[in-house]
């Protein structure tokens, strides 16, 4: 344990699943004071990811108090490959990452942070992937006083978060045109949308991923999601976002039949959909599902406060026809100024990777890219129709 210089500010490292169960309430409590935290850093989301993807001895989160209230935390784990590294806890199916700091005291929190992290990798590098570039991690990253380096990471598009109505008033005439048709072809097909809730939410989990594993049926389906062990992180997660209002879980009936579920997640940063599944048939009914969920996540986006709808990672060409922003994440490397070297080793290595993924990518269009999508089918978004 650290304190700041007038000792009212304590800094410890929890590495016990148990302690950090029972943070749930306080950590839920900072995550909507922290302004620029994403539905990926709520407990419900990182407690059932450890439970479903956590290695026991390495859990390593920094926590920061005044007092007897939590003011600061960032979420993080061990790893040993292909080095000592401090990485975020979520993995690869968590599309941000970023510290959690209490909006009423941000450079005391993140100081505070700062210290515990600078003692937490005393051996090793702290490798942070899919930071936005407003996130309270690029505090950390300006105020850390040894060695570090900023790439870039993964490309984002987001759109105001807006009404649909507004949202096509935004695009040109004739394309704002094609898409009021699209959704009036699926209220004349009778596709209703009912908001599951309760005791519903794993039949509709399940049900979500049938349907998700239907339309990617030989097209290159992202494996992780046809797991147990992810199907039992959304059930856990899910439940307990819905209930705290931090997600929504829909199904879309046709003649009393789920042929479509989406999955949408919230916080007071961003608004969009996580995961989704549609029946193969709604195509043949000339159903356009990508509006279908659009409408439906930015009427969620735009009632409840949030700045963005975020179409998450991926700049397809489809997105573009909605005249989003980019938004580029970056990965930054931090470690102590005599781990210097280490740092730099692990920085060629992930350049490297990289620009080895995009010449795989730029000769062979059809090679997976290395987060085992094909490439040319829609990578993952927040917007549910994006993420296979």
């Amino acid at each position: 344990m650290t304190s700041d210089r007038d000792g009212r500010l304590t800094v410890t490292l929890c590495r016990d699943l148990r302690e950090f169960s029972a943070l749930a309430a306080e950590w839920d409590a900072l995550h909507r004071r922290c302004p620029t935290a994403t539905p990926f850093q709520s407990h419900a989301w990182l407690h059932s990811w450890w439970l479903s993807y956590g290695v026991p001895g390495r859990l390593r989160i920094v926590l920061a108090r005044r007092g007897e209230r939590l003011v600061g935390a960032a979420p993080l784990m061990l790893a040993h490959r292909p080095m000592p590294l401090l990485v975020p806890m979520g993995g690869a199916i968590s599309d941000f990452f970023d510290i959690l700091v209490d909006g009423a005291c941000t450079h005391d929190a993140v100081a505070a942070l700062e210290r515990g992290l600078d003692r937490a990798a005393v051996h090793t590098v702290i490798d942070l992937r899919e930071v936005r570039p407003d996130a309270s991690a690029q505090l950390l990253f300006a105020l850390w006083p040894g060695a570090r380096s900023r790439l870039t990471d993964s490309t984002c598009m987001e759109l105001p978060a807006l009404p649909i109505t507004a949202l096509i008033e935004r695009m040109p005439g004739a394309r704002g045109q094609r898409v009021r048709a699209k959704l009036r072809k699926t209220d004349a097909a009778g596709i209703e949308c009912r908001a599951v809730t309760g005791h519903r939410v794993a039949a509709a989990v399940d049900t979500l991923l049938r349907l998700h594993a239907l339309q990617w049926r030989g097209r290159g389906v992202n494996a992780e999601h046809l797991r147990p062990r992810f199907r039992a992180h959304l059930v856990r997660s899910t439940r307990r976002m819905v209930r705290d209002g931090e997600a929504s879980l829909r199904e879309f009936l046709l003649d009393g039949e789920v042929v479509a579920a989406d999955l949408s997640l919230r916080s007071a940063l961003l608004t969009g959909g996580y995961l989704y599944g549609a029946d193969p048939r709604l195509r043949e009914r000339k159903v356009d599902v990508s509006s279908m969920l659009l409408r439906e996540v930015a009427e969620q986006a735009a009632g409840t406060g949030s700045s963005a709808l975020s179409l998450l990672r991926g700049s397809e060409p489809y997105k573009n026809h909605w005249a989003p922003v980019a938004v580029v994440n970056q990965r930054l490397l931090l470690a102590r100024s005599v781990l210097e070297p280490l740092l730099r080793l692990r920085e060629s290595q992930v350049v490297v990777r990289d620009r080895a993924a995009e010449t795989v990518k730029t000769r062979f269009p059809a090679a997976r890219d290395w987060r085992g999508r094909l490439s040319g089918l829609p990578s993952s978004g927040l917007l549910a129709m994006g993420r296979n």
